[in-house]
Parts: structure tokens; sequence; C-alpha cells
């Protein structure tokens, strides 16, 4: 029997030809400071491809300039971003991958030069700059940023859209009470802190129809804090709204302290996955080609969702394939060597 990581995965007409997702991971190496793919990036995500991973997800990419957590970062705040972008998408699914682009804006974790902004003008640590509490113009430009950002995605041919919801950015801190003091309508209860989230979610399906992620923490691990179950509604109510998968991480809202091990994070897809009877993507030191067949098999959740293991080794499919005695086509050119 095939193993359930190497079957097919579809969403909206779009299909993954496997289970085995690349992880958003930022590089920092957009030098020129105005958010343009490099070589490094052409070269990064297309070698995944050419490992046969399923779906590729292009790292945090910002959509102000003020979004962004280190100069460094790709951009998507502009029109002269969708050409390099357009190229990238090309590269990769000449090879047979799917590819999506994480949407993001750093809020008070940005470690920028001037004003940054935030749900309150609270800082992350005392190292760290106090945000600009955001007023309400603020946060209608915020959320026309990620429209005109899922526009650019769309142009540039991305097959997935992802919403950055998750490590204490800038959605992930109006949700959370932790970093979320507001008194308006966009703080306080569970509704009005997910507020801002629901408005972007609206406003990007005004201009995309493809498959959407969000990216959540679903632990803040502190004790006045949101823990998974305080996710399931939050989740229930992005499954109304359209959204398609939930890749489920935890932390970085605050600092704390956070146990990792194997899977760490596994238990909380699986809750929302139940809890919200809505698709998961798993992450979290998940390295082992068993292992990953494990949370699949036992519907802990939907998609294998890989960060570091990728950076060790691009092939891992074909690593994972030969563990889980399964036969995989990989690109004609390595045939000498990958089939043995």
């Amino acid at each position: 029997m095939q193993a359930k990581l190497f079957s097919p995965y579809t969403i909206k007409g779009v299909t993954f030809k496997n289970r085995i997702v690349m992880a958003p991971m930022c590089m920092y190496s957009s030098h020129t400071e105005d958010g343009r793919l490099q070589n490094w990036h052409r070269t990064h995500y297309t070698t995944r491809a050419v490992g046969q991973v399923g779906l590729i997800i292009v790292e945090a990419t910002a959509v102000t300039p003020q979004g962004r957590i280190s100069p460094q970062d790709l951009g998507i705040w502009s029109d002269d971003h969708t050409e390099g972008f357009k190229e990238l998408v090309g590269l990769v699914k000449e090879h047979g991958a799917k590819i999506g682009i994480q949407l993001a804006h750093a809020g008070r974790k940005a470690v920028l030069e001037g004003e940054i902004i935030a749900p309150s003008a609270l800082a992350f640590n005392e190292k760290m700059k106090t945000p600009k509490e955001m007023t309400k113009t603020d946060i209608e430009e915020t959320i026309e940023s990620f429209k005109k950002g899922a526009e650019r995605a769309a142009k540039a041919g991305f097959d997935v859209i992802e919403l950055h919801g998750a490590h204490g950015y800038l959605i992930n801190q109006f949700l959370s009470p932790l970093s979320n003091k507001r008194t308006d309508e966009y703080g306080g209860s569970a509704e009005n802190r997910y507020r801002l989230l629901r408005e972007i979610i609206d406003a990007v399906k005004t201009v995309w129809d493809g498959p959407l992620f969000v990216r959540v923490s679903a632990n803040d691990y502190h004790e006045e804090g949101l823990t998974t179950e305080d996710y399931v509604p939050f989740c229930r109510w992005m499954k109304e709204q359209g959204v398609d998968l939930i890749d489920v991480s935890s932390g970085a809202v605050v600092p704390a302290h956070i146990h990792s091990y194997p899977g760490y994070q596994v238990k909380f897809s699986e809750i929302i996955k139940n809890g919200a009877n809505i698709p998961t993507g798993a992450v979290g030191l998940i390295t082992s080609p068993k292992h990953a067949e494990e949370i699949l098999g036992n519907e802990r959740a939907d998609l294998i969702i890989l960060a570091r293991e990728l950076l060790r080794d691009p092939y891992w499919p074909r690593t994972a394939a030969k563990e889980l005695g399964v036969s995989i086509e990989g690109p004609k050119q390595y045939e000498r060597g990958w089939n043995f």
C-alpha cells in the first residue's frame, strides 16, 4: 500500500503530488533593502522543487516596508516585486512542485529604523522598540496592504497564499490578550481580537480564490495567554470565511520557555483539526519519515510541514521514500544517483 505521505492532496483544484510541504523560513537575504528576490532565493527554493517537495511556501514576505522583520526581508508591497516572484514561480513549477507565499507584517517585532506599529504600545521585551498603537487608519491601510499583496501574488502565479498569523507578528499580536490591550472593537473579547484577521481574510478573498492557509501559534505558553482550545473557535470562524487549511505552529507572542521535542506541536494540530473540523498542517521538529507517516495515518494532520530538516536535506522526499519503501519519480537528470 502506498504511504500516505506520498499520496496526492487537492485543495480547490490545486493538487500537491505528495503531503510534504516546505515551511516558510526567513532567509534575510534581500540585501538591497528594497525587498527584491536575489539569486539565493531562486537557488534555495528551486532546489527543494528538484528534491520533490510537493508544496513550497516562500518565506514571510512583508506587505509594507514597515512590516518587515528585518531590512533584509522579502517584500510584496510594490508592483515592482511581481516580476521577480513570477520568475521564481516558473522555476519551481518547472520541477512539478506547487508554490505558495506567506504574506506577513511583523508589527512590534520589526527590527527597523523609524516607527513601528502594533495593536498596543507594548514592546516585545526590554531590548525591543516600543511600537505606536495603531489608529483605525493604520488598521485600514494594513488590511489594504494584505489585499494588494494577495493581488500581486495572484499575478505572479502562486498556487497558495498563507497569511502569517503566528510567531508573535502583527496578526498574532491582535489575537492574543497578552499583546492586545485595546478597548475599541479590535480588543477585549475573542471576537474583537479576531476582527483584524477577519477583515484581512475578507479583503484577500476579494482578489484571491485559490487555496488559502493561515499559520497560527496555537499556544502562547503563558498562564494568561491563549491555549489550543482558545484557537478552536478562531479556526471555526476561519473555516466559515473560506480558509482551507490551518498551519499549526506555536509560541513567540511573548518571551516564554518552550520545551520542544520531536512532534511537540502535533497535538495542537490534532485538537484544531478535530475541534474546528478543518484540515491542518503539522510542523515542529518532524524529521523522521515514519513519524510523518504516523501523523498522517492517525489523522492528526493532513500535511507535513518541514522546516530545518529541509535545510539539512533538500532531497528529504527521496530519503523518506526509501525508508518507507515507496518508489517516487525523481528528476531524470539524477536517475543514476537516485535509483538505487
